[in-house]
Parts: C-alpha cells; structure tokens; sequence
C-alpha cells in the first residue's frame, strides 16, 4: 500500500493574486534531520520506491515532490548538494529574455510562469531584481527590437511580472546607471526577473524533502548499478567520509547528475551516445566599489555582441557570463585567463572610467550547463536549447537531462510523473506549485526584516539572516543567546556569523567546510583569500559537533584549501 505523504513544516496554501507571498500560516518549528548515523542505517535497510542520483537543484526538486506525493524516496549526492552547476550560476530566476531572439518561445513561457512561483513560494530566497538594458547605435539589437522583445516577454508572462517594463531615453539610462559610457548611447530600457541564491534554493528543496520524508545524504557516491533479471533495481553507495559500502534498494532509480548524466549512464547502458553537451559559464566577483550598481544590466559584449550580465550582489558586483563548448571534466572545470579577460574587456567597455583589471577579480568560477545533445545541433553553446528531456535506459533508469535553474520545479514535476508511471501507481497532482519551501511561510518580507532588525541590531547581518532563512531566521539567532560568542562575524566586513557554523552542522547536512563556506553561505566567493581565515574560525564551532580532533581540523583544513584552489583556481588556457 501507498505510504501517506509526511506533514510538511507548513500546510499547503493557495497562491494569492499578483502580490504579496504566501500567507503566514501557524506551523510547529522545523525538527532537524536524523543524524547521518540513522539515515545511513535507513538507507541500507529499507526498501525505496525510487532513488534519486543526484543533489543538484533538479534532483533535490525531485526527492521533494516524490516525498509530498507520498512515495518512499532516497537521494544520495556524492559530493555536497548544489556542488556542481547549481552553485555556480548567474544566481538569476528569469524568463530568459535572450531566449526570445532565438525563437524558443515556449521556453519563456514556462520559466516566466516558475518566476512567478518561486518568487511566492520563496519570497527570502527568490527576489525582484530590476534590469536596465541600454542600446547603443548599431547595437545588434536596435531599441525597437528590444521594445518589441520585450512587449512580448511581459505577454508571456501573462502580464504577472513584479511591473511592466518601460523604455527608457539615453538620459534616464545614464541616470539610472552612472558611469556608463554615454557615447553612442540612444536609450534602452527597463524590465523586471528575479535574483537567488542557487545553492540555498539548492539546499532549502534538500531540507523539505527531508522534512517531506525522504532519506537524502550528501557525500555518498554511486560505485555500481544493482541489476535484476535486466532492470536496475538499486545501487551500491560508498560514504564518501566513512568509506562504508552499502546496498540501497529501490523499485526505480532516477539520475539526475547533470553534467555527470553520462558518467551513470556508463554504469547502465551499453552505447556510448552522449545525452547532454557540455557548456561552460563563467563569471567574476569584483568588490561593489570598483562598479557600484543597484540594479543589473543586461549587455551584449562589445568583443563579440553575446548577452551578458552585470548583476549587484551584496559587497561585491557579478560580472558574467560566457557561453562556450567544453570537454572539461565537471570536477575540473574552472575559468581561464581568456574568460576573465573577456569579461573584464566587456565590462571595461561600458565603464571606460572602470579600468578594471585581473587584480581587481575577487574570484572566478565556471559551471556547466548540461544541455540535451540533440538539441545542441551545430551551432554555438549560446542558441542552444535549455528545455530539458526525460531518457529511459534499457534497465528503466529515468535520466533528467537539459533545463535550467528557474524551470527546476518544471523538471521535478515530470520526472516524478514518469517514476509514477513506472511504478503504475495512481498518479498524483504535484503539489509543489503550491507549498512553500522552507523558510518561505511569511505573508511580509518587510516584516520579518523589521523584526530581525530590532532583534539582531546589525542591519547587514540582519538583511543576510532573513534572505538566507527567511522565517527560519530566528532558529539561528536563538544560538547566540546561548552562546554569545557566536553572534561574531565569520569575516570581519560581512555579514555571516558564527552560529551559522552550528546550524549548518545541525540543520543544514553540513559535514565539511566546503559545504559551509562555498555552499551554504558565499564566504569563499567574497573573500580575496576564498574564505581560509574563515575556516579556521568555523572549524573551532563545528569540531564539537562534528567530533574532529585536533588532528582531523587540520586535515580538513587542508582539504578546504585544495578545494577551493580546485573551485576558484584561474587556467593559464582554456579547456
């Protein structure tokens, strides 16, 4: 029989009109998740009706959604949940309006209606972002072209974006945006999408799933396929931090590793047919005051007129992306000198008063997208298609390939609606268009920040704690009233602090410093030396609970520094 789903931390309410988010609803406080421990123990003694391999975004979207539909649900992620591509995006939830100058209308449709949601059903972690888009004489895109665009961007999102775009006249862009180059300029416009935090987006669908009743752990990886008369049936998992081997069994298996979709496909299938074609995106971190905007610009490089971005985040200001094949292993890939310096032109290009230069770079990274080989054709990474298709293997492992950050819930959805069928169960409506996620269940933003600003008494601290937990903030405030001492800053100058060490180990599946410092909170992306003097202050909170010596902290200090060196290290060459 059908197991009944678990009660989430929230009961599903309807979406309201076009504003304001989800109305608060009384709900008890989050329990944390078992200890590894038992999950391990679940894992290897319980039978699953699906196992999902993967914790990236679309993975952890789809243990939750299979979860609230009320089937027994496992995930493993052999690094950390959101360790590859989902922590190293544009951190946008957007229509996709680049999209529109290539015909993929459908594309833009859909991720403009999950702008939407998102934006309701994670108020804290998905938010309004205005774009300023300027044109300048003989652009490829004339301002009638991007009137017209975006005319119809605002009609595909049934007129439902946070406000209608506006055109703009060369003094009103320059306005908007000082320090742009003027020369050439003939105006330009405005128009809305959303920023994120992928890797907290990543998380929060990991913890509600949990909640939801799945087994979910990171840092296992999958040695071998379990096959039965021709059909997968499960898996051998190797805990990456014990080297404990153990059998999980599941009716369906689903993989769901993004750029790593081939490595599974090699434990199953017998071609050797690539699914996904690899494209890398990079972007740099350059501190706000070397290019200080409040709103983002939407851009195409004058090197070579590709769409790219220039987005506010925090202290420091993104500059990205680029759009380029790569045969780079996903573990491996990391931004080359080429890719800085092409950003850093195209930036230089619109702000000449910039000068910026490579030592002006806080950090690099790339990601990358896997997107659906039969949709990659001959042309370049940029026209490629980013709608996402299900595979089936000749043992009956579902493979998710394609997508993109914004449509993750889209993909969630079907995957779990092919599982069902494989199952030949009844088939259940996703509800995931209407629960929020965790942290999510307020009615007001502005009340929860009010609130954590009377309480928390440092704005910067407090701004972070609420977007970054949303009403799940005062779960980690509570720990400095216990401990004051971790009420201190991570990092002189940001906002992190250290009670977020503790709740990351006791809450968050936190089990390394990577998961804390490059994942959970950006430490490693905002620091020059990629979070090593922040490491040393974490481990000192998180060894107790982690039972590290003396000894163990060094090594995993050590291990940070290598794998961040491998996250943010820049190539001399591309690859």
């Amino acid at each position: 029989m059908r197991p009944q789903p678990v009660a989430q931390t929230a009961p599903a309410p309807a979406l309201r009109g076009d504003s304001g988010a989800v109305p608060a609803l009384p709900s008890p406080p989050p329990q944390p998740p078992a200890p590894r421990s038992e999950r391990l123990l679940a894992l290897s003694s319980q039978s699953f009706d699906v196992l999902v391999i993967g914790g990236g975004v679309t993975g952890c979207g789809i243990a939750r959604d299979a979860a609230l539909r009320g089937l027994r649900v496992a995930l493993v992620e052999r690094e950390d949940f959101a360790s590859g591509t989902s922590s190293r995006s544009s951190r946008l939830i957007h229509g996709g309006i680049r999209y529109l100058e290539h015909g993929h209308l459908g594309l833009v449709f859909e991720s403009s209606i999950e702008r939407y949601r998102l934006l309701r059903l994670a108020p804290h972690l998905v938010r309004p972002l205005a774009f300023v888009w300027p044109v300048y004489k003989g652009a490829r895109i004339a301002r009638w072209k991007l009137s017209a665009g975006l005319m119809l961007y605002d009609a595909l999102a049934l007129f439902r974006n946070v406000k209608a775009s506006r055109g703009l006249n060369a003094r009103q862009v320059s306005e908007v945006i000082p320090g742009l180059r003027s020369e050439g300029l003939t105006g330009g416009a405005r128009y809305y999408d959303a920023a994120t935090d992928d890797a907290r987006l990543t998380l929060a669908n990991a913890v509600a799933a949990s909640e939801a009743g799945a087994v979910v752990l990171n840092h296992a990886s999958v040695r071998a396929l379990l096959l039965e008369d021709g059909r997968a049936r499960g898996a051998t998992v190797v805990d990456s931090l014990t080297g404990r081997e153990l059998s999980v069994r599941a009716r369906v298996l689903v993989n769901a590793t993004g750029p790593w979709i081939d490595e599974i496909r090699k434990l199953d299938a017998n071609g050797s047919t690539s699914t996904v074609r690899g494209s890398k995106g990079v972007h740099i971190s350059v501190p706000r005051e070397r290019l200080p905007t409040d709103c983002a610009l939407t851009l195409l490089s004058p090197v070579d007129g590709r769409v790219m971005f220039i987005l506010p985040a925090g202290t420091h200001t993104i500059i990205g992306t680029t759009e380029t094949a790569t045969q780079a292993h996903p573990s491996e890939v990391r931004a080359s000198v080429a890719d800085v310096d092409y950003l850093l032109a195209s930036a230089n290009g619109f702000f000449p008063q910039a000068h910026l230069v490579r030592e002006d770079v806080v950090s690099a990274w790339a990601g990358i997208r896997p997107l659906v080989a039969s949709g990659y054709g001959h042309g370049d990474a940029n026209s490629a298609s980013r709608e996402h298709a299900i595979h089936t293997s000749p043992t009956g492992v579902l493979a998710i390939s394609g997508g993109k950050l914004t449509t993750y819930r889209v993909m969630a959805r079907d995957v779990v609606d092919a599982v069902e069928k494989a199952l030949d169960v009844p088939h259940h409506k996703a509800t995931t268009n209407s629960i929020p996620l965790p942290g999510g269940d307020f009615s007001s933003l502005d009340a929860q920040l009010a609130a954590a600003r009377a309480e928390v008494g440092r704005e910067d601290t407090a701004v972070h704690l609420v977007h970054a937990y949303g009403s799940r903030w005062r779960l980690v405030w509570a720990l400095t009233r216990e401990q004051p001492t971790l009420a201190e800053p991570l990092v002189p100058g940001l906002p992190y602090i250290r009670a977020e060490s503790v709740h990351g180990v006791t809450h968050e599946f936190v089990h390394t410093l990577s998961d804390l410092l490059v994942r959970r909170l950006k430490v490693a992306f905002e620091t020059r030396d990629l979070g090593r003097a922040a490491a040393r202050v974490a481990a000192s909170d998180m060894a107790p609970l982690l039972g590290w010596s003396p000894d163990t902290v060094e090594r995993q200090l050590a291990d940070y520094s290598r794998d961040v060196e491998r996250l943010f290290a820049i190539e001399p060459t591309s690859r």
